[in-house]
């Protein structure tokens, strides 16, 4: 009888339609209008970019005509486009709903720090993108948690105004939460920044959408947002990897299995091992539950996944992790094993990027000795990875100018403190034992 009541729930709210209003709750930020021409159903619309192997980009779009070409033109000059390429499409129903065809189309190899000029489908309006460097420095912006409210607005203006190189995104996109109509609304929103600079993002518990006996999880996510995972020899598009301007980078699945025979455990130590350190000097890992939380929100759902993983990570000495979840912003000392070590990770939750549920203002007292700085106020970070040894990292609020920096510190990697080095032959034998 339960199943039945949660199945009838799911069908009446996914059949629903919804405007962004819909998820602005009160709080001192405008709703976000986004109008729409539905009869131009061949325009490509919800265009958003991504990395995909070096020197190459991947662009998704969505067209509500079926028959429209999967084709992108490109070239370095406004209006003149020298190359073409042809992509896959897919589409995907979810009860009543039924999405418009999804375009991904590979173009390269590019150019490194350069700007191209490209038109989907041979119509519609023309993009601009521009790619990462090919060495340091590199920016990153970081934000998780997006939602699409007028916090998120706000986030995304904040961002805009930065110089940024990259997006990476720790989970919870569009919070659709079964309504299908809102990842159309959220690849609007998000089009304008997604479609210059690519967005690497990983699954939050709002992209699952599972209904039992109807539908498996992750179907809206997988279809509108792959990432480069059989690039990187992964099996599913719930965890990944890729590498750009010394950066190797590894976004994991808190909601794929991750005990010690999962497929993404074996996948990891796999990836881990091919991570060369001279080439890719800083390592940056990138999930959705944090697992160094002192925020009273969400309190030990990362246990059993650090309990797994943990040990893997320091072992191989990554610099720092970032994750979402949890509404506010959070960053440790160095920590390891619940306790400060000049060998850990830096870990930092950013799950305050504008969501719809608001922020989690309550913590834990006395503060942990591992937790640095905590603060419940919606925004974003970025990441200045300046040469092979240091970094710069600062948070910006909302309700501050995005120059203002409300939280930031230099970060010394760990390959330049001599840990990568102190742990080699530790590292060689936990990833070669079965």
């Amino acid at each position: 009888m339960a199943l039945l009541k949660l199945i009838l729930t799911v069908f009446i709210v996914a059949s629903a339609t919804v405007t962004a209003d819909d998820y602005v709750r009160p709080q001192p930020r405008k709703a976000l209008h986004l109008p729409w021409d539905s009869k131009l159903s061949s325009y490509p619309q919800q265009v958003h970019i991504s990395l995909s192997g070096d020197k190459h980009i991947r662009v998704t779009w969505i067209t509500d005509d079926n028959s429209a070409p999967s084709v992108l033109e490109y070239g370095t000059s406004p209006g003149k486009y020298d190359s073409f390429a042809e992509g896959e499409t897919t589409s995907y129903s979810y009860i009543l709903y039924s999405s418009g065809k999804i375009h991904h189309v590979l173009i390269g190899p590019l150019e490194h720090n350069s700007v191209y000029f490209y038109r989907c489908g041979r119509q519609g309006p023309e993009f601009q993108l521009k790619t990462p460097p090919a060495q340091f420095p590199i920016t990153f912006a970081v934000a998780g948690d997006l939602g699409q409210t007028g916090w998120t607005k706000s986030t995304l203006s904040h961002i805009d105004q930065c110089k940024y190189d990259v997006h990476l995104l720790p989970g919870d996109l569009a919070y659709a939460d079964y309504i299908q109509h809102r990842w159309d609304t959220f690849g609007r929103l998000v089009q304008p920044l997604a479609s210059a600079k690519p967005w690497m993002v990983t699954q939050g518990n709002h992209e699952v959408e599972s209904i039992p006996l109807l539908k498996d999880g992750f179907v809206s996510y997988n279809s509108r947002w792959k990432m480069p995972f059989e690039e990187s020899g992964s099996s599913s598009n719930l965890y990944y990897s890729f590498e750009v301007a010394g950066v190797h980078i590894i976004m994991l699945g808190s909601y794929a299995d991750y005990d010690e025979y999962s497929e993404q455990y074996s996948w990891l130590k796999a990836d881990l091992s091919k991570v060369d350190r001279k080439k890719t000097p800083w390592l940056l890992v990138l999930f959705h539950v944090p697992w160094y939380n002192s925020n009273t929100a969400h309190q030990g759902e990362g246990s059993d996944m650090m309990k797994a993983m943990e040990p893997l990570l320091y072992t191989a000495s990554v610099d720092l992790v970032f994750a979402g979840h949890v509404h506010a912003y959070e960053r440790s000392r160095r920590v390891y094993n619940g306790r400060v070590d000049p060998c850990g990770a830096v870990h930092i939750t950013i799950g305050d990027g504008g969501n719809k549920e608001g922020l989690a203002a309550k913590y834990i007292n006395p503060q942990p000795k591992w937790s640095e700085f905590r603060e419940a106020s919606f925004g974003h970070g970025e990441l200045k990875i300046v040469n092979s040894t240091h970094a710069f990292w600062s948070w910006h609020r909302n309700d501050d100018d995005e120059p203002v920096k409300s939280d930031d510190i230099w970060i010394t990697s760990l390959v330049s403190s001599g840990c990568v080095g102190r742990k080699r032959n530790e590292l060689g034998n936990t990833l070669t034992t079965p």
